[in-house]
Protein backbone atom coordinates (compact mmCIF):
# COMPACT_ATOMS: atom_id res chain seq x y z
CA UNK A 1 0.00 0.00 0.00
CA UNK A 2 1.24 3.51 -0.84
CA UNK A 3 1.79 5.49 2.34
CA UNK A 4 0.66 9.10 2.49
CA UNK A 5 2.96 12.12 2.83
CA UNK A 6 1.47 14.78 5.10
CA UNK A 7 2.71 18.38 5.03
CA UNK A 8 1.74 20.88 7.75
CA UNK A 9 2.53 24.52 6.94
CA UNK A 10 0.17 26.31 9.35
CA UNK A 11 -0.23 26.19 13.16
CA UNK A 12 -1.93 22.97 14.23
CA UNK A 13 -2.64 20.68 17.18
CA UNK A 14 -1.76 17.10 16.24
CA UNK A 15 -2.84 14.29 18.54
CA UNK A 16 -3.84 10.62 18.58
CA UNK A 17 -7.28 9.07 19.05
CA UNK A 18 -8.48 5.59 18.11
CA UNK A 19 -5.36 4.97 15.98
CA UNK A 20 -6.07 8.15 14.02
CA UNK A 21 -3.98 11.29 13.64
CA UNK A 22 -6.28 14.11 14.75
CA UNK A 23 -5.73 17.59 13.29
CA UNK A 24 -7.16 20.62 15.07
CA UNK A 25 -6.66 24.28 14.16
CA UNK A 26 -5.66 26.62 17.05
CA UNK A 27 -7.53 29.60 15.62
CA UNK A 28 -10.71 27.54 15.63
CA UNK A 29 -10.20 25.84 19.00
CA UNK A 30 -9.43 29.13 20.80
CA UNK A 31 -12.34 31.08 19.28
CA UNK A 32 -15.11 30.93 21.89
CA UNK A 33 -17.54 32.68 19.55
CA UNK A 34 -17.66 29.71 17.22
CA UNK A 35 -20.31 27.04 17.83
CA UNK A 36 -19.17 23.59 18.94
CA UNK A 37 -20.69 22.04 15.84
CA UNK A 38 -18.41 24.17 13.62
CA UNK A 39 -15.37 23.23 15.70
CA UNK A 40 -16.22 19.54 15.40
CA UNK A 41 -16.58 19.82 11.61
CA UNK A 42 -13.16 21.50 11.32
CA UNK A 43 -11.35 18.51 12.87
CA UNK A 44 -9.62 16.19 10.42
CA UNK A 45 -8.47 12.61 11.02
CA UNK A 46 -6.10 10.31 9.12
CA UNK A 47 -5.47 6.62 9.94
CA UNK A 48 -1.97 6.17 11.36
CA UNK A 49 -1.43 3.06 9.24
CA UNK A 50 -1.85 5.14 6.06
CA UNK A 51 0.97 7.58 6.90
CA UNK A 52 4.54 7.19 5.65
CA UNK A 53 6.05 10.68 5.95
CA UNK A 54 5.06 13.72 8.03
CA UNK A 55 6.63 17.13 7.36
CA UNK A 56 6.33 19.85 10.02
CA UNK A 57 6.94 23.34 8.61
CA UNK A 58 5.69 25.72 11.28
CA UNK A 59 7.02 26.55 14.73
CA UNK A 60 3.48 26.64 16.15
CA UNK A 61 2.70 22.97 15.55
CA UNK A 62 2.08 20.92 18.70
CA UNK A 63 2.34 17.10 18.77
CA UNK A 64 1.40 14.79 21.62
CA UNK A 65 3.86 12.14 22.76
CA UNK A 66 1.22 9.49 22.07
CA UNK A 67 1.04 10.56 18.43
CA UNK A 68 4.83 10.49 18.03
CA UNK A 69 4.93 7.00 19.52
CA UNK A 70 2.19 5.76 17.17
CA UNK A 71 3.88 7.26 14.11
CA UNK A 72 7.22 5.65 14.96
CA UNK A 73 5.59 2.29 15.67
CA UNK A 74 4.12 2.53 12.17
CA UNK A 75 7.62 3.17 10.78
CA UNK A 76 6.77 6.74 9.79
CA UNK A 77 9.50 9.29 8.98
CA UNK A 78 8.96 12.57 10.84
CA UNK A 79 10.66 15.60 9.23
CA UNK A 80 11.06 19.02 10.86
CA UNK A 81 11.90 22.24 8.99
CA UNK A 82 14.00 25.22 10.05
CA UNK A 83 13.35 28.98 9.90
CA UNK A 84 14.14 28.95 6.17
CA UNK A 85 11.39 26.32 5.76
CA UNK A 86 13.95 23.74 4.68
CA UNK A 87 14.04 20.19 6.15
CA UNK A 88 16.52 20.11 9.02
CA UNK A 89 15.67 17.06 11.17
CA UNK A 90 14.55 13.46 10.68
CA UNK A 91 13.07 11.16 13.33
CA UNK A 92 12.94 7.41 12.68
CA UNK A 93 12.00 4.35 14.78
CA UNK A 94 14.73 2.36 16.54
CA UNK A 95 13.00 -0.94 15.80
CA UNK A 96 11.78 -1.53 12.27
CA UNK A 97 12.27 -5.22 11.59
CA UNK A 98 11.75 -8.45 13.55
CA UNK A 99 15.22 -9.83 12.63
CA UNK A 100 16.98 -6.52 13.06
CA UNK A 101 19.95 -7.82 15.09
CA UNK A 102 20.77 -10.45 12.49
CA UNK A 103 20.70 -7.91 9.69
CA UNK A 104 22.67 -5.32 11.66
CA UNK A 105 25.41 -7.90 12.15
CA UNK A 106 25.47 -8.89 8.47
CA UNK A 107 25.59 -5.25 7.43
CA UNK A 108 28.43 -4.33 9.79
CA UNK A 109 30.46 -7.42 8.84
CA UNK A 110 30.01 -6.96 5.08
CA UNK A 111 33.34 -7.38 3.27
CA UNK A 112 35.06 -4.52 1.48
CA UNK A 113 34.91 -6.31 -1.91
CA UNK A 114 31.14 -6.72 -1.53
CA UNK A 115 30.67 -3.05 -0.65
CA UNK A 116 32.79 -2.00 -3.63
CA UNK A 117 30.69 -4.19 -5.93
CA UNK A 118 27.49 -2.73 -4.51
CA UNK A 119 28.83 0.79 -5.02
CA UNK A 120 29.74 -0.07 -8.61
CA UNK A 121 26.13 -1.15 -9.25
CA UNK A 122 24.85 1.99 -7.54
CA UNK A 123 26.91 4.38 -9.66
CA UNK A 124 26.11 2.52 -12.88
CA UNK A 125 22.40 2.87 -12.15
CA UNK A 126 22.79 6.54 -11.21
CA UNK A 127 24.67 7.50 -14.38
CA UNK A 128 22.23 5.57 -16.58
CA UNK A 129 19.30 7.42 -15.00
CA UNK A 130 21.10 10.76 -15.33
CA UNK A 131 21.67 10.04 -19.01
CA UNK A 132 17.96 9.37 -19.49
CA UNK A 133 16.99 12.68 -17.84
CA UNK A 134 19.49 14.63 -19.93
CA UNK A 135 18.33 13.03 -23.17
CA UNK A 136 14.62 13.27 -22.34
CA UNK A 137 14.58 16.81 -20.95
CA UNK A 138 17.36 18.51 -22.92
CA UNK A 139 17.85 16.25 -25.97
CA UNK A 140 21.58 16.33 -25.17
CA UNK A 141 24.13 13.81 -26.44
CA UNK A 142 24.53 11.11 -23.80
CA UNK A 143 26.56 8.38 -25.49
CA UNK A 144 29.53 9.48 -23.38
CA UNK A 145 27.51 9.00 -20.19
CA UNK A 146 26.30 5.59 -21.34
CA UNK A 147 29.93 4.64 -21.96
CA UNK A 148 30.95 5.91 -18.52
CA UNK A 149 28.15 3.87 -16.93
CA UNK A 150 29.36 0.68 -18.62
CA UNK A 151 32.98 1.43 -17.64
CA UNK A 152 32.36 1.87 -13.91
CA UNK A 153 34.64 -0.51 -12.06
CA UNK A 154 34.45 -1.96 -8.56
CA UNK A 155 34.27 0.89 -6.05
CA UNK A 156 34.17 3.39 -8.96
CA UNK A 157 37.95 3.68 -8.66
CA UNK A 158 38.08 5.99 -11.70
CA UNK A 159 35.49 8.37 -10.20
CA UNK A 160 33.25 8.19 -13.25
CA UNK A 161 30.46 9.43 -11.00
CA UNK A 162 32.29 12.75 -10.72
CA UNK A 163 33.03 12.97 -14.44
CA UNK A 164 29.41 12.27 -15.23
CA UNK A 165 28.20 14.86 -12.71
CA UNK A 166 30.22 17.67 -14.32
CA UNK A 167 28.72 16.96 -17.75
CA UNK A 168 25.24 16.35 -16.35
CA UNK A 169 24.86 19.56 -14.36
CA UNK A 170 26.47 21.67 -17.06
CA UNK A 171 23.78 20.61 -19.53
CA UNK A 172 20.73 20.13 -17.31
CA UNK A 173 20.10 23.85 -16.73
CA UNK A 174 21.78 25.50 -19.75
CA UNK A 175 19.68 28.64 -19.37
CA UNK A 176 21.40 29.40 -16.05
CA UNK A 177 24.92 30.53 -16.86
CA UNK A 178 27.59 28.64 -14.96
CA UNK A 179 25.11 26.53 -13.00
CA UNK A 180 26.68 23.98 -10.67
CA UNK A 181 25.17 21.65 -8.10
CA UNK A 182 25.89 23.32 -4.77
CA UNK A 183 23.79 23.03 -1.63
CA UNK A 184 24.22 26.76 -1.01
CA UNK A 185 24.21 27.72 -4.69
CA UNK A 186 21.74 29.66 -6.80
CA UNK A 187 18.23 28.32 -7.52
CA UNK A 188 17.10 25.77 -8.46
CA UNK A 189 19.60 24.30 -5.97
CA UNK A 190 17.02 25.13 -3.30
CA UNK A 191 14.44 22.94 -5.05
CA UNK A 192 16.96 20.11 -5.36
CA UNK A 193 17.82 20.43 -1.65
CA UNK A 194 14.17 20.18 -0.67
CA UNK A 195 13.49 17.27 -3.02
CA UNK A 196 16.55 15.34 -1.91
CA UNK A 197 15.58 15.83 1.75
CA UNK A 198 12.21 14.20 1.08
CA UNK A 199 13.88 11.41 -0.89
CA UNK A 200 16.41 10.84 1.90
CA UNK A 201 13.63 10.44 4.44
CA UNK A 202 11.83 7.93 2.21
CA UNK A 203 15.03 5.91 1.77
CA UNK A 204 15.98 6.03 5.46
CA UNK A 205 12.48 4.85 6.40
CA UNK A 206 12.74 1.92 3.97
CA UNK A 207 16.19 0.96 5.31
CA UNK A 208 14.83 0.79 8.84
CA UNK A 209 11.88 -1.33 7.72
CA UNK A 210 14.36 -3.70 6.02
CA UNK A 211 16.28 -4.09 9.28
CA UNK A 212 19.32 -2.05 8.23
CA UNK A 213 21.22 0.78 9.90
CA UNK A 214 21.00 4.00 7.85
CA UNK A 215 24.30 5.11 9.44
CA UNK A 216 26.70 2.46 8.10
CA UNK A 217 27.19 3.09 4.38
CA UNK A 218 28.70 1.07 1.58
CA UNK A 219 30.61 4.13 0.32
CA UNK A 220 29.73 7.30 2.25
CA UNK A 221 31.52 7.31 5.61
CA UNK A 222 31.52 10.86 6.94
CA UNK A 223 31.86 10.59 10.72
CA UNK A 224 29.32 13.38 11.17
CA UNK A 225 26.69 11.85 8.85
CA UNK A 226 24.03 9.72 10.54
CA UNK A 227 22.54 8.62 7.20
CA UNK A 228 25.49 7.38 5.13
CA UNK A 229 23.67 4.30 3.84
CA UNK A 230 20.59 6.35 2.96
CA UNK A 231 22.84 8.71 0.98
CA UNK A 232 24.34 5.70 -0.82
CA UNK A 233 21.05 4.06 -1.75
CA UNK A 234 19.33 7.26 -2.85
CA UNK A 235 21.93 8.02 -5.56
CA UNK A 236 20.12 6.24 -8.45
CA UNK A 237 16.86 7.83 -7.27
CA UNK A 238 18.18 11.40 -7.42
CA UNK A 239 17.58 11.73 -11.20
CA UNK A 240 13.84 11.23 -10.58
CA UNK A 241 13.94 14.31 -8.35
CA UNK A 242 16.09 16.14 -10.91
CA UNK A 243 13.57 15.46 -13.68
CA UNK A 244 10.74 16.82 -11.54
CA UNK A 245 12.75 19.96 -10.75
CA UNK A 246 13.53 20.47 -14.45
CA UNK A 247 9.82 20.27 -15.23
CA UNK A 248 9.04 22.82 -12.50
CA UNK A 249 11.76 25.19 -13.76
CA UNK A 250 10.67 24.88 -17.39
CA UNK A 251 7.01 25.45 -16.51
CA UNK A 252 7.95 28.52 -14.46
CA UNK A 253 9.99 29.99 -17.29
CA UNK A 254 7.17 29.45 -19.78
CA UNK A 255 4.66 31.04 -17.43
CA UNK A 256 6.90 34.06 -16.76
CA UNK A 257 7.89 34.24 -20.45
CA UNK A 258 11.55 34.55 -19.62
CA UNK A 259 14.67 32.50 -19.01
CA UNK A 260 15.41 32.75 -15.32
CA UNK A 261 15.94 30.72 -12.21
CA UNK A 262 13.22 30.23 -9.67
CA UNK A 263 12.71 32.57 -6.71
CA UNK A 264 14.91 31.98 -3.69
CA UNK A 265 11.89 31.18 -1.51
CA UNK A 266 10.01 28.00 -2.26
CA UNK A 267 6.35 28.82 -2.89
CA UNK A 268 3.50 26.66 -1.67
CA UNK A 269 2.75 25.50 -5.21
CA UNK A 270 6.35 24.39 -5.72
CA UNK A 271 6.39 22.50 -2.43
CA UNK A 272 3.16 20.72 -3.34
CA UNK A 273 4.80 19.50 -6.54
CA UNK A 274 7.94 18.34 -4.68
CA UNK A 275 5.79 16.49 -2.15
CA UNK A 276 4.76 14.21 -5.02
CA UNK A 277 8.21 12.59 -4.95
CA UNK A 278 7.16 9.51 -2.90
CA UNK A 279 4.50 8.66 -5.50
CA UNK A 280 6.48 9.37 -8.68
CA UNK A 281 6.28 6.53 -11.21
CA UNK A 282 9.44 4.47 -11.63
CA UNK A 283 10.24 1.18 -13.35
CA UNK A 284 11.71 -1.56 -11.17
CA UNK A 285 11.99 -5.27 -11.89
CA UNK A 286 10.24 -4.60 -15.19
CA UNK A 287 7.14 -3.18 -13.53
CA UNK A 288 5.86 0.34 -12.95
CA UNK A 289 5.73 1.29 -9.29
CA UNK A 290 5.42 4.34 -7.02
CA UNK A 291 8.87 5.50 -5.89
CA UNK A 292 8.18 4.81 -2.21
CA UNK A 293 7.27 1.19 -2.98
CA UNK A 294 10.29 0.80 -5.26
CA UNK A 295 12.61 2.02 -2.51
CA UNK A 296 11.42 -0.78 -0.23
CA UNK A 297 12.31 -3.30 -2.96
CA UNK A 298 15.76 -1.72 -3.23
CA UNK A 299 16.44 -1.86 0.51
CA UNK A 300 15.09 -5.41 0.78
CA UNK A 301 17.45 -6.50 -2.01
CA UNK A 302 20.34 -4.77 -0.24
CA UNK A 303 19.59 -6.67 2.96
CA UNK A 304 19.77 -9.92 0.97
CA UNK A 305 23.16 -8.85 -0.37
CA UNK A 306 24.48 -8.34 3.15
CA UNK A 307 23.06 -11.72 4.18
CA UNK A 308 24.79 -13.45 1.26
CA UNK A 309 21.50 -14.38 -0.42
CA UNK A 310 22.05 -12.12 -3.42
CA UNK A 311 24.84 -10.19 -5.15
CA UNK A 312 22.84 -7.43 -6.83
CA UNK A 313 20.85 -4.45 -5.59
CA UNK A 314 17.57 -3.84 -7.39
CA UNK A 315 17.49 -0.24 -8.61
CA UNK A 316 14.87 1.63 -10.68
CA UNK A 317 15.02 3.15 -14.12
CA UNK A 318 12.69 5.30 -16.21
CA UNK A 319 11.48 2.81 -18.81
Amino acid sequence: MIKRTLYFENPAYLSLKDKQLVVKLPEVEKNDSLPDSFKAESIRTIPIEDIGVVILDNKQITLTHGLIEALLENNCALITCDSRRMPVGLLLPLEGNTVQQERFTAQIEASLPLKKQLWQQTIQAKIENQAYVLKKCRNTEVRNMQKWASDVRSGDSDNLEGRSAVYYWKNLFPMIEGFTRDRDGVPPNNLLNYGYAILRAVVARALVSSGLLPTFGIHHHNRYNAYCLADDVMEPYRPFVDKLVVEIVDAYNVEMQRIASLPTDLTKDVKIKLLQIPVLDVMINGQRSPLMVAVTQTTASLAKCFLGENRKIVYPDFE
